[in-house]
């Protein structure tokens, strides 16, 4: 009975024009969902960045759980943005800290847990646009480490 649910649903996206972006916004939703109850039980994560792929520029949600701040004090939070070769290529800007909004999310301090929103414009760090490829945004915020991967198209 599984078998032939999922063979309907295949046949279904190869026949219904839209079927599949719909499928698509639906996994985004859920995976989006699973990320924010991750980063609250582990401490902090990445959420898929949006659009993905993307052309011009693209937000890269962060999610830092109650667990990094019991102890009271600040959290410490940088995130860059790698290639395959595994060589920094840009730093994303804060868009809402408190403090640092526009400045480099290297080394932020954030006060309290929450969902917080990055920036990409998709320009390396002397900024020249990066070639279409694949990407990787990670995360690193008081011994905790996250890693997205990203599709640049051109």
């Amino acid at each position: 009975m599984r078998h032939s649910i999922a063979v309907f649903l295949v046949l279904l996206l190869v026949r219904v024009p839209g079927a599949s972006e719909v499928l698509a916004q639906q996994t985004d939703t859920t995976v989006a969902a699973q990320d924010t109850a991750r980063a609250e039980a582990h401490g902090g994560s990445l959420e898929q960045n949006y659009p993905n792929p993307f052309r011009r520029d693209t937000r890269i949600p962060l999610v830092l759980g109650a667990d990094l701040f019991e102890d009271g004090r600040p959290v410490v939070v940088s995130v860059r943005i790698y290639n395959v070769l595994r060589q920094v290529v840009a730093v994303p800007t804060a868009l809402d800290h408190p403090f640092s909004s526009g400045q480099p999310a290297l080394e932020l301090r954030y006060d309290a847990p929450g969902r917080y929103l990055l920036y990409w414009d998709g320009s390396d760090r002397e900024g020249r646009r990066v070639p279409s490829g694949i990407y990787f945004c990670e995360m690193i915020a008081a011994g905790s480490r996250d890693v997205r991967k990203m599709m640049v198209t051109r």
